[in-house]
């Protein structure tokens, strides 16, 4: 490269650094002088992110760009509380530890900000988010579970039923990662918690009525999740008594508070019945406060739906 050429990217900062908007030690001094690039971190035109990586101070806070160059220049994998951020099951946190995973035979050293961990099983969990490669859905939950590193164990929960909700993993895969864990941190309430996510529910509030509501004394027998078609449109009940058509709707406030979606629960609840559906509906304040009001209302619902069909033998 002629000296005119370098001259020009001397004051050509981005070009230097390239699209990625960071670069290496290794790569800037290919290409520059020492003296170049002390100049431009000692003025602040170019920031170090990690030992031996260098970014633009625009990027430099970017917490994805963080990662990726960490990432890229480790050959690690993304796992723990960063993979779920990266799977967007958690928010990111900038100021905090990133955490990768390697191979049980290299180095579990890691650097400031970053955290290695070792394992022996790792290449059968990879998987790739926008191109990097990060631990599976059910692994980084499993992992963030055991060593959540300030997460509350409330956020980790929330991860793990929208992973499940939203389809990134099934019930049955983290048992797997579960089982392999003898001596996880907190295994037994995970557990539980899978079971529940098995079992059908799919939100906190869903969890607490299972629990406190509909597996309460005396209670008929529910189906969670159960899909009805009804004129070509497909509903999901979050409870439903099969044998009486009775469905109940846990209904959390920010979702169904608005006028709009209101609507939408009236017209959902009347297509039902029109297939012989009855439809009961319980808002998060009731059913968390009122439990046994709520049980009492769905035993009179369904004694009343066996007199109707007849299902007492009685007309």
């Amino acid at each position: 490269m002629s000296l005119a050429r370098l001259d020009r990217m001397a004051h050509d900062l981005p070009a230097v650094i390239g699209p990625d908007g960071w670069t290496t030690w290794a790569s800037l001094t290919a290409r520059v002088d020492r003296k170049t690039l002390a100049s431009w971190v000692g003025t602040g035109r170019l920031q170090r992110i990690r030992p031996g990586v260098y970014a633009l101070p625009s990027l430099a806070a970017d917490w994805r760009v963080r990662v990726e160059a960490v990432v890229r220049t480790s050959g690690a994998v993304v796992s723990h509380r960063t993979a779920l951020s990266l799977w967007d099951l958690l928010p990111p946190r900038p100021a905090a530890a990133l955490h990768l995973t390697v191979p049980v035979t290299r180095s579990g050293r890691g650097t400031d900000g970053v955290v290695v961990h070792r394992t022996r099983d790792l290449d059968d969990a990879v998987r790739r988010v926008d191109g990097l490669p990060v631990t599976s859905v059910e692994r980084s939950v499993v992992d963030a579970w055991g060593h959540p590193d300030g997460v509350p164990r409330s956020e980790l929960r929330a991860a793990a039923i929208d992973a499940v909700r939203r389809r990134l993993c099934s019930p049955s895969d983290l048992v797997r990662e579960i089982e392999r864990r003898p001596c996880l941190p907190g295994r037994a309430a995970l557990l539980s918690l899978v079971g529940l996510l098995a079992d059908g529910c799919r939100s906190e509030l869903e969890i607490w009525g299972c629990l406190h509501v509909l597996r309460g004394p005396g209670m008929p027998t529910f189906t969670l999740q159960r899909p009805v078609t009804v004129a070509g449109e497909r509903f999901v009940l979050d409870a439903a008594c099969e044998d009486v058509l009775l469905a109940v709707e846990m209904d959390g406030a920010s979702f169904h508070g608005s006028r709009q979606q209101r609507e939408r629960d009236i017209r959902r609840d009347a297509l039902l019945a029109t297939v012989g559906w009855q439809t009961l509906r319980f808002g998060y304040r009731r059913m968390t406060s009122a439990p046994d009001a709520c049980r009492r209302d769905i035993r009179a619902a369904y004694a009343a739906r066996r007199r109707l069909m007849g299902l007492d033998g009685e007309r």
